[in-house]
């Protein structure tokens, strides 16, 4: 395949992932609104009420009424979900300022980004478990590591390709 097509294809899929974890991070800092937005669409009409359903309207029900009464009495625990968006800001800065520029000298951050799909499986699992998330809601954040890692997989298998007619896109 032709350089220039290698590297097309190579930032169609990276820039993907790197829309996944900016999108990640936006969707993070307005969680309250979102799950009202969630709830309405599932027939909850009041947080207080969530014991009243089943299934995910139950879950996403008792989500809401937590960030309700802990954004009423304790609103400084969301900054931690602040950061938490501020920190996949900042991983997908890292994606665009070393592999997106350069590929070949770069790997190591898409490796990185690897390891971080593959440990969001214990953390899910383990302290998912921990603070009482159901299994089905561990199992879709698990997901996260696994479409992470596909994309990030095949631009790996890009550079490789790259790197037999030595590209460097700077």
């Amino acid at each position: 395949m032709e350089k220039d097509a290698l590297l097309r294809r190579y930032h169609w899929v990276l820039g993907l992932f790197i829309t996944g974890l900016v999108l990640s991070g936006l969707t993070a800092f307005p969680l309250l609104h979102e799950l009202r937005l969630m709830a309405s669409w599932l027939g909850i009409e009041d947080h207080a009420t969530y014991a009243q359903h089943e299934g995910l309207a139950y879950w996403l029900g008792y989500v809401w009424h937590g960030l309700e009464v802990t954004q009423q009495q304790f609103p400084f625990i969301a900054y931690g979900t602040d950061w938490l968006a501020f920190g996949h800001l900042m991983i997908a800065v890292f994606f665009i300022a070393g592999p997106w520029r350069d590929p070949l000298p770069n790997t190591w951050v898409l490796k990185v980004g690897l390891l971080a799909c593959a440990a969001v499986f214990p953390l899910a699992l383990i302290c998912g478990e921990v603070r009482g998330i159901p299994l089905s809601w561990r199992l879709v954040d698990c997901s996260f590591g696994l479409f992470g890692a596909i994309p990030l997989l095949y631009c790996l298998r890009l550079v490789r390709q790259m790197s037999a007619g030595t590209l460097s896109s700077s």
